[in-house]
C-alpha cells in the first residue's frame, strides 16, 4: 500500500487518517512528521477503550531528537492500538503508512473528517512551513 493509493486525510499536526469504513478509522503520523522526529525510540499509545476528543493529546511519540504529543484528529473510542509498536517504534520511520499506524478510533461524528486536510492541500501546508 502507498499512501497515494490510501486517500488519505492529515491533521495540521501532522497525522494521518484513514477511513476504514463509515466510522472506523486508522491513523498514524505523516512521513513528513517521522522524519522531522528522526529515530524514534518509544511510543506510549492510549489504552483501548479510552474516549479521546479531536486535538487532544492521546500520548506521547520519542525520539533521539525529542519527544512529541500525538494529538487525535477525530473525537471517539479507541477501538485497536498498534500493539508491535511497544517492541519495534522504529517501524513508524520504516512504514509510516503501512505496519506503523497507531490506533484505530469509532467515530463520535464522521462529520469531524471534513475538517481534515487532503493530500494536496497537505503538501501545500507543509510547503508553506507546516507548523
Amino acid at each position: 500500500m502507498t499512501k497515494s493509493i490510501l486517500n488519505l486525510l492529515y491533521s495540521r499536526e501532522h497525522e494521518w487518517i484513514l477511513q476504514l469504513d463509515k466510522n472506523r478509522v486508522r491513523i498514524g503520523i505523516s512521513d513528513y512528521a517521522q522524519r522531522q522526529l528522526g529515530d524514534i525510540v518509544f511510543v506510549e499509545n492510549p489504552e483501548v477503550n479510552d474516549k479521546v476528543t479531536a486535538n487532544e493529546s492521546i500520548g506521547t511519540i520519542e525520539s533521539v531528537k525529542t519527544a512529541s504529543e500525538i494529538y487525535a484528529p477525530v473525537s471517539g473510542t479507541i477501538i485497536r492500538v498498534n500493539e508491535e509498536l511497544q517492541d519495534a517504534p522504529e517501524i513508524m520511520n520504516e512504514q509510516p503508512y503501512e505496519a506503523g499506524w497507531l490506533v484505530e478510533i469509532e467515530l463520535s461524528s464522521s462529520g469531524e473528517l471534513q475538517t481534515l486536510l487532503n493530500e494536496e492541500e497537505y503538501q501545500i501546508f507543509i510547503n508553506e512551513g507546516g507548523e
